[in-house]
């Protein structure tokens, strides 16, 4: 084991935890300020090489224009207008084959985020008071849930499926359409709503959930509760945890380039009746205390012309995947106790873990999105600098006027605060959404976007980064583009209870 897993792995802190992160053993993420993996520098280069045709399309009209403002000093307008005949249709040829080389870029017309009834609402005390009478836990699994509880940053209003806290309580499919079928349903007719997009209009469907994957699939149940069209290209991610929401607008935007025009929608979600775990293995048992009901909807679209009405517009998107290391890969997983009991596990390394996928994930995504003079000081620093200093960390704050990263623990975002040198105002989104909703997985990054828009933080032209985590081990991250200021909606989770 290397010196710096050695560190990390002799360090235990005493602090709540997340299906992300474990909480019985807590070794600190890795310090970014300590190493530089110049692999993920060079990968970042590489993406941005291959936009090379997109440069080169966006550089050719001021080239052609100065062309023709070359060409009146030897010819009299006089001249040009004889060869008008031959050079309209040249013209004209020319801009199709620009408009139709040119990428089309991606546009999120609107989200929405489902807030569930508040009979579903519960506590912190409730939770434990529930999960005692229900006799699926002994005292020291009740001990337990109290104290990650307590650290956790969780506030004493988010959603449960209190079913799940039945004496006996075993997972099953009616249980987890029920609650996939109000969640989804419910965030899905908001974005319809809020686009004015007719179902029969969406070309392209994505959904992502990590744990239940049932037959038909939750895309099929949507295409079905919306009578979407016939032919419509539909797609189900199970298995891949928290970030599987960013993976979901990864395809979305792939599909959406291989059909051009289109509208794409994309809804993320978990459903928490199906990852209940009712055993006493601590290991076990973290997901139970952050996981809650919630559901996103996303509805993008490549129209040219969408640009003038759409909120966001993608600019870069970045997928880490960890999975070829071993340690990685088992650090969440499903799996049944000594008694059958199915639940996620979540390893004592998968915070030093998600630390590395982290740090891997953004110094990719660096040369994509930093200034040039903060890519400038960053390879002087690495090239002259002394052997025994710290290299040049970039300033993201530079880049983004928000961030938006999964709202896991209180200890892991103090954590990502901490390496990457973020203000409160920062994390506040992330913070804000872990005390109101919990840890929502794969739609929390919407949530917290949400919350920038209820109180009117995005500005036109303001870039917002969302990071997320998941199992294998992944960590992926997106960037938008604010093309307008947003105003509050006129539906948001975020508005408090009449």
């Amino acid at each position: 084991m290397s010196k710096e897993n050695e560190e990390f792995s002799t360090e235990i802190v005493q602090n709540g935890g997340s299906l992300s992160f474990s909480v019985r053993v807590r070794p600190r993420m890795p310090d970014f300020l300590s190493s530089v993996n110049l692999k993920y520098v060079k990968l970042g280069y590489g993406y941005l090489i291959t936009h090379r045709l997109y440069l080169l399309m966006m550089v050719a009209p001021p080239l052609l224009a100065a062309f023709v403002a070359h060409l009146g000093n030897f010819f009299t307008w006089q001249h040009l207008s004889h060869q008008a005949l031959f050079i309209s249709p040249l013209f004209f040829f020319l801009l199709y084959l620009y408009i139709d080389f040119t990428p089309r870029s991606t546009y999120l017309l609107d989200f929405a985020c489902f807030r569930p009834p508040n009979q579903y609402k519960v506590s912190k005390a409730e939770f434990i008071e529930l999960a005692r009478k229900s006799g699926n836990f002994n005292d020291t699994t009740i001990e337990f849930k109290e104290r990650v509880l307590k650290k956790s940053g969780i506030g004493d209003e988010t959603y449960m499926p209190k079913g799940v806290f039945r004496p006996g309580y075993r997972t099953s499919l009616k249980d987890g359409r029920e609650e996939a079928s109000m969640v989804m349903f419910g965030a899905v007719k908001e974005v319809l709503c809020a686009t004015k997009v007719r179902p029969n209009d969406i070309k392209i469907l994505v959904v992502n959930c990590g744990i239940l994957n049932t037959t038909p699939s939750l895309s099929s149940m949507i295409i079905n509760h919306f009578k979407l069209r016939h032919d419509i290209h539909s797609f189900n991610l199970g298995g891949m945890g928290c970030a599987a929401g960013v993976t979901a607008i990864d395809l979305a935007r792939d599909l959406l380039d291989a059909y051009p025009s289109s509208y794409a929608l994309v809804v993320s979600t978990e459903v928490v009746s199906s990852s209940w775990y009712t055993g006493n293995d601590i290991d076990m048992l973290i997901p139970n205390c952050f996981f809650r009901m919630g559901a996103a909807a996303v509805m993008l679209s490549n129209f040219r012309l969408h640009k003038w009405r759409a909120k966001y517009e993608l600019k870069q998107l970045v997928r880490t995947h960890k999975g070829m290391d071993n340690r990685s890969h088992k650090s969440i997983h499903q799996r049944e106790d000594s008694e059958g009991r199915k639940g996620i596990s979540v390893s004592k390394d998968v915070t030093e873990i998600g630390g590395h996928a982290l740090k891997a994930n953004i110094t990719t995504l660096g040369p994509l999105v930093l200034p040039v003079s903060e890519q400038l000081h960053f390879f002087t620093n690495l090239l002259f600098k002394k052997r025994k200093t710290k290299p040049y960390i970039p300033d993201y704050k530079l880049t983004f006027e928000h961030m938006c990263i999964q709202a896991t623990s209180k200890k892991v975002l103090d954590e990502i605060q901490k390496n990457l040198e973020l203000t409160e105002e920062y994390m506040e989104a992330s913070r804000k959404t872990l005390e109101r909703f919990g840890n929502t997985s794969s739609s929390s990054i919407w949530y917290e976007l949400a919350y920038l828009e209820f109180n009117s933080r995005v500005k036109r032209g303001d870039r917002v980064c969302q990071i997320a985590f998941g199992s294998g081990f992944k960590c992926n991250s997106v960037v938008w583009k604010a093309l307008r200021n947003v105003k509050t909606p006129k539906c948001s989770p975020w508005f408090k209870d009449e």
